[in-house]
């Protein structure tokens, strides 16, 4: 909680409509997230999960409401918000130390090149690529590829991390070796982070909480679901046990309900259910009240 009583990052009546839609693709979306804390956003797609991921990372203007993270308005990009998009996005003509190291001098011009280095190659050696650090993208897998991106991210230490389903393309091996990864960066550096994912086994295991979206035209956070299981940095959602927890099949069963309704919803082309909705049987889930639109002088 910031000094005024806010979360880290909170969201005030976020809406996007586009020129000529007759509806917003989005309108009265209002969540906070805590410092520290990781929070995944799961609903079907035209909802609008990757314009809110967009608009928190100052890359796209909402047509209405605000962002502000840290006690500041987000306006607009910057490197306290670092961004992993489904592509890797690397430059194909430097090498991963090379990639990583734009990024850092771009955060921090006024360092020297060792300290650029030591920068670079900590962030490597966390993903587990420093055998590979002096290769470029073409030598490299496409999970190798994303580690990258999820190092380059890491090494600016934005305040804020946000993933836009960055293992999606990936093989279930290859995507669970570096979800393991990102769960050990995050316990280690404390890091808050925003992600959108349609997998509901990932999101349990990486969440502390989940925000449900209801579909799209108007779509809004319909529910938030409390991840009650112990987090990874207190020794609980380790990905090989996740299934042995009683709680894991409840929150499953939850989250795959919801998804299933509103997949009903779509098929029969009936208009959105209007949130918030808090379903039963769920340990303590957090309903949604809007918050007032407010600007930080």
């Amino acid at each position: 909680m910031s000094t005024d009583g806010r979360p880290f990052l909170t969201v005030e009546g976020l809406a996007k409509r586009y020129p000529g839609a007759a509806e917003p693709v989005f309108d009265g979306v209002n969540f906070g997230i805590e410092r520290g804390e990781f929070v995944c956003i799961v609903g079907h797609s035209g909802c609008g999960k990757t314009t809110i991921l967009n608009v928190l990372a100052g890359l796209e203007q909402a047509s209405e409401g605000y962002v502000f993270m840290d006690g500041r308005e987000v306006a607009g990009p910057s490197l306290e918000r670092g961004v992993v998009f489904q592509g890797h996005a690397l430059m194909p003509w430097l090498s991963v130390r090379r990639n990583i190291a734009f990024a850092v001098r771009s955060k921090w011009p006024d360092w020297r090149a060792a300290e650029v280095d030591a920068q670079v190659e900590r962030f490597v050696a966390m993903v587990g690529l420093s055998g590979a650090i002096d290769k470029r993208p073409h030598q490299l897998s496409g999970g190798m590829k994303q580690r990258v991106g999820i190092a380059r991210a890491f090494a600016i230490q934005p305040k804020m991390l946000l993933l836009d389903e960055p293992f999606g393309a990936l093989d279930a091996l290859t995507r669970g070796t570096i979800q393991d990864e990102l769960l050990k960066i995050c316990a280690e550096t404390k890091q808050t982070v925003f992600m959108i994912t349609h997998d509901v086994d990932e999101a349990i295991l990486l969440a502390d909480r989940i925000l449900l979206m209801s579909n799209g035209p108007q779509a809004r956070v319909a529910e938030i679901v409390n991840n009650t299981m112990p987090r990874h940095v207190d020794g609980g959602r380790q990905r090989a046990t996740l299934h042995k927890d009683p709680q894991h099949y409840r929150i499953r069963n939850h989250l795959v309900d919801f998804l299933v309704e509103r997949s009903k919803d779509l098929s029969h082309g009936r208009a959105p259910a209007v949130p918030p909705e808090v379903s039963p049987g769920l340990p303590e889930p957090e309903s949604i009240q809007p918050a007032p639109l407010r600007r930080i002088a």
